[in-house]
């Protein structure tokens, strides 16, 4: 396996094109920190989830070709190209969570003079809130994908990376926990009863899931180092 970075590089910049994750990185944090709410809280999740993604790759870069390595060679290629997968849908996402939010403030900029406008109104923002819920929902389940490659990698990888296997978790885990409180915002402005009830289930699940499975990385990685 001859790793060729210019090669590597190109694929991780394919479908990266997005008004944000084009951005230089002091410009991007520039455009955070301003006094426009967005992007905000949900894009930074998918790009946490984005970081979280690329350490592992990185792991998975390190290890392949290494003769120390090479019995799991195919299960750590297996796991490269799913990490690599999740970091490119990760990238789309801190574009679509601001896009998302926009589109809210576009709903509630709608004429509302007659009865038939005031309906339209409340049909597009109850239908923009429930899409800017269901962004940062699939943000929480892509990174949460993350952990399960983390795992495979603390374990079998290259260990004196074993550390940013270890962080490529934590950052996967911030991600969820940072998308999850974006979803719950949003639900607080949906009416619609049963979809804000299903969403909940669906948070509870995903939280519980990332905390066991943050733990067992970190359990990993703490008793190699």
């Amino acid at each position: 396996y001859n790793f060729k970075p210019e090669e590597k590089i190109i694929d991780y910049m394919v479908e990266d094109a997005g008004s944000l994750v084009s951005m230089k990185l002091s410009g991007f944090l520039s455009e955070l920190a301003s006094s426009s709410p967005a992007p905000g809280g949900g894009s930074v999740a998918a790009l946490s989830g984005a970081l979280g993604a690329a350490l592992s790759l990185m792991v998975c870069n390190l290890t392949i070709g290494k003769e120390k390595y090479i019995k799991i060679e195919e299960m750590i290629k297996s796991a490269l190209h799913n990490s690599e997968k999740i970091r490119k849908n990760l990238t789309k996402q801190v574009d679509k969570d601001t896009q998302a939010f926009n589109d809210v403030m576009k709903a509630f900029k709608m004429p509302k003079e007659t009865e038939k406008q005031i309906n339209e109104r409340s049909k597009a923002i109850q239908d923009g809130y429930k899409t800017a819920s269901s962004v940062p929902l699939e943000t929480a389940e892509i990174c949460e994908q993350i952990l399960d490659l983390a795992k495979i990698i603390a374990e079998k990888g290259n260990q004196n990376s074993i550390t940013d296997a270890a962080i490529s978790a934590i950052m996967a885990k911030a991600g969820v926990d940072a998308a999850i409180l974006n979803v719950k915002i949003n639900l607080k402005s949906i009416k619609d009863e049963g979809f804000v009830k299903k969403m909940n289930n669906e948070l509870n699940q995903l939280h519980k899931n990332a905390v066991e499975k943050t733990e067992d990385v970190l359990k990993i990685v703490s008793s190699k180092i």
